[in-house]
């Protein structure tokens, strides 16, 4: 736990699929944060925060954006995480603590798929309900899409002399509230590709003044590998 302790420099893909009007979606959800552990009573603990996310599609000419005030408002609990020892090395293991976003109520429940919900919420304040997802398809059409989410991934990491590493292991929910058009107001749920290896987590332990979003961001091409392209 000692060696597992500090504060980390955060990258993870979620790798999604869906099938849309009989196409098959692809997408990569690439987050950068922030992840600290600390020792407490004997347990060790885990607080995430969550600073900028990239959206990456694989079709040619379509793009999609999520505002940064959107995913800072992911706020997983903090959590007791697992550590075993398995096959020579030491394992971490954290268990989802569901969290919603674009949406108020009790997380241990299902996501409530109802459209005239009273409780979306508007967590990166642009007057519209749930979180904003902007689209560009080609430069000829863009538009907006309305979200709201149930948050829910396990973490599954090992410890090695450069950081932990490991997997994400995603069972997210999600609602479309709406959209600014109806080209876009689509029913959207994708789940995570079955392929764990699609979906990496990196913690590379920084110093304890490496704290802000925009430091981080800074840093971003020293910290982590280049992400993913379709094209």
């Amino acid at each position: 736990m000692e060696a597992i302790a500090g504060h980390y420099a955060h990258y993870d893909i979620v790798a999604y699929q869906e099938s849309v009007s009989g196409t098959m979606m692809r997408t990569f959800i690439i987050s950068y944060g922030f992840t600290d552990f600390h020792i407490e009573n004997g347990k060790l603990i885990e607080s995430d925060r969550f600073c900028h996310a990239q959206q990456v599609i694989n079709q040619k000419g379509v793009t999609s954006s999520l505002s940064d005030l959107a995913t800072q408002a992911i706020k997983p609990d903090s959590a007791q995480v697992e550590v075993f020892f398995e096959d020579g090395k030491w394992r971490v293991y954290r268990k989802a603590t569901p969290s919603l976003i674009g949406i108020a109520g009790d997380s241990s429940l299902p996501l409530s798929m109802d459209r005239n919900s009273p409780h979306f919420t508007d967590p990166d304040k642009d007057g519209k309900p749930g979180m904003t997802v902007k689209i560009n398809v080609k430069n000829l059409f863009t538009g907006e899409v309305y979200i709201a989410r149930r948050e829910i991934f396990n973490n599954h990491l090992t410890l090695t002399q450069d950081g932990l590493f490991g997997y994400v292991e995603d069972y997210s929910e999600q609602l479309v509230i709406g959209a600014s058009s109806s080209l876009f107001d689509k029913e959207a749920n994708p789940h995570q590709n079955e392929d764990y290896g699609l979906s990496p987590m990196i913690l590379v332990k920084v110093d304890e003044d490496l704290d802000t979003c925009e430091e981080l961001m800074a840093h971003r091409d020293d910290l982590f590998p280049k992400e993913p392209r379709f094209y």
